[in-house]
């Protein structure tokens, strides 16, 4: 059990110090598949990234003790208000081995997108997260097209014109 919880601190603790190490914008085009996970959400059952093709996608890896993380939260819940009717979504994963700090920060922050609990950090290795938060754009055909590295101010404007050209194509 303690090995467990040792791993799960020492993936932490890499974020962590990645985001002190990182400058604070990283930002980019990528390609190439997402890879496909399975994860239970705040809304009662699992969500499949695959099951969700045909739209645009936007999945956001935070943390509740993440600053950055919950100054985004708004802008991304209003992202997926405007768009979502054109056919995007926003999974949220919360990468914290106790969800329940995630848990008060949505329910405090009244976010209505889907927000997914990684508590093994299985997916967040899949997409080598290494930045608090982390947020990967999927187009209607599940590859990867944007790639953000942390978080500031000003960012969700970068993020409505890549999602716009997504939805467009």
């Amino acid at each position: 059990m303690f090995a467990i919880k040792h791993k799960h601190l020492s993936t932490l603790l890499v974020i962590i110090m990645m985001n002190l190490v990182l400058p604070a914008s990283h930002a980019g085009k990528v390609s190439g598949p997402a890879p496909d996970f399975t994860l239970a959400s705040n809304q009662g059952s699992n969500i499949k990234l695959s099951e969700l093709r045909g739209n645009v996608v936007l999945i956001n890896f935070w943390a509740s003790w993440c600053g950055p993380c919950r100054q985004e939260m708004p802008a991304l819940d209003a992202l997926y208000k405007k768009y979502s009717p054109l056919g995007f979504t926003v999974l949220g994963v919360n990468v914290e081995e106790d969800s329940n700090p995630g848990k008060k920060l949505i329910r405090d922050l009244k976010v209505s997108f889907p927000i997914l609990y990684d508590t093994s950090n299985k997916v967040s290795q899949l997409y080598q997260v290494q930045a608090m938060p982390t947020t990967v754009i999927v187009d209607r055909n599940g590859q990867q097209r944007y790639l953000h590295k942390g978080y500031q101010s000003g960012y969700e404007d970068a993020y409505a014109k890549q999602i716009s050209e997504l939805i467009r194509e």
